[in-house]
């Protein structure tokens, strides 16, 4: 691919002529040869990159020296020097003939094991509908339809014969296994019927085309001759015969006494059994039924209940009160307490306004 990529390209650039003239044609030149080989492997394919770098002499002789000569290059490298591959048509070590020649190996009805490598048997591995050592016949379950010297063409069978002369299900010569041969054609044989199945203890036989399947039997048998609990030899325990049908035994509701004793249980009824379960309101802990109720809450302090804004009016109030005892006693002329009224005053105001200063500025400027 490489080389008919750069069949009609040249020097990339630069004054070709010159470039030409002064080296070498770009068809003979390394320039070309770098660029080829440039796309020979995928990026990630590193079995290529390694076969190639091990090649490299020998690659670079073929472009060289040996091109004229020897113009297959996959013969040159692949067959004859390296000796990994084989022309099509031959296998092995050897490169020998395929099975029905290296012109049309297998009679063009399949592939031959090994072809084009130094492996394999050479034998033929046949596509679906033909057979033989050369796939020159057709397979089972097919019929010719043409032939002549170099071309078969087969067609399947109707579906339940082996051998047959046509497509219609009156042309066979031979039945597929399941089957039975009369008057040419292929007649479902009935292996449920004719004890021919082999199903397991508590199974039943279903016939099917060719063949036949086992399926469990209902859980409410012991052996049975169908689907379904009307089709039960015997009543599996749990269940009780009515008429050709077996029914559930309702334990909960038949027992003379109590099935369920523990404390606080019920009986609940189930398919072929029972169980016992706790009452409405309880659940089963450690083995027993204890009322279903929430763990006891801690009691609560004076002030859980108080909210954030009922925190903030008891702060005030308390500022109010001690502010208006301080006024007082400072109403007396005495300096110190005064000082501390003074004091008071100065820290409640500087509380509010950094605590508040947001709501205050905000109702401010909505004349509130």
């Amino acid at each position: 691919q490489g080389l008919e990529r750069t069949e009609h390209e040249g020097f990339g650039g630069g004054n070709t002529a010159w470039e030409e003239e002064k080296l070498s044609k770009y068809q003979h030149s390394e320039t070309r040869l770098l660029e080829v080989l440039e796309g020979v492997c995928a990026p990630s394919d590193f079995a290529c990159h390694q076969l190639l770098e091990r090649s490299e002499e020998h690659v670079e002789q073929w472009w060289f020296h040996e091109q004229q000569q020897h113009p297959d290059f996959f013969q040159w490298l692949c067959v004859d020097r390296l000796m990994l591959c084989c022309p099509p048509g031959t296998y092995g070590p050897d490169c020998r003939s395929c099975a029905g020649g290296p012109r049309q190996p297998c009679s063009g009805n399949g592939r031959c094991d090994g072809d084009g490598t130094r492996r394999g048997t050479g034998l033929c591995v046949c596509s679906p509908g033909y057979g033989g050592p050369f796939c020159a016949e057709c397979g089972d379950g097919y019929y010719e339809v043409s032939r002549n010297k170099s071309h078969l063409m087969c067609a399947e069978c109707y579906q339940a014969c082996g051998r047959c002369t046509g497509p219609e299900d009156s042309s066979c010569l031979r039945c597929k296994r399941g089957w039975v041969l009369h008057e040419h054609r292929c007649i479902d044989i009935d292996e449920c019927g004719t004890e021919m199945a082999h199903c397991r203890a508590n199974q039943y036989c279903v016939n099917t085309e060719g063949s036949y399947e086992c399926r469990d039997c209902s859980t409410a048998c012991i052996g049975c001759m169908g689907a379904g609990p009307a089709r039960c030899k015997k009543c599996n325990k749990g269940y009780w015969r009515d008429g050709a049908k077996c029914l559930d035994v309702d334990e909960c509701a038949s027992a003379e006494e109590p099935v369920c004793t523990g404390v606080q249980e019920v009986c609940e009824n189930t398919e072929g059994s029972y169980r016992c379960v706790c009452a409405q309101g309880h659940v089963r802990r450690d083995g027993q039924c204890i009322e279903d109720k929430p763990p006891d809450a801690p009691e609560k302090g004076f002030f859980d209940d108080v909210t954030d804004d009922e925190v903030v009016v008891l702060q005030q109030m308390f500022f109010g009160v001690m502010i208006c005892a301080l006024a007082t006693l400072a109403a007396k002329g005495d300096m110190v307490f005064t000082a501390i009224f003074i004091g008071a005053v100065a820290a409640m105001a500087g509380y509010w306004l950094s605590d508040r200063s947001d709501r205050v500025l905000d109702g401010f400027m909505k004349g509130r």
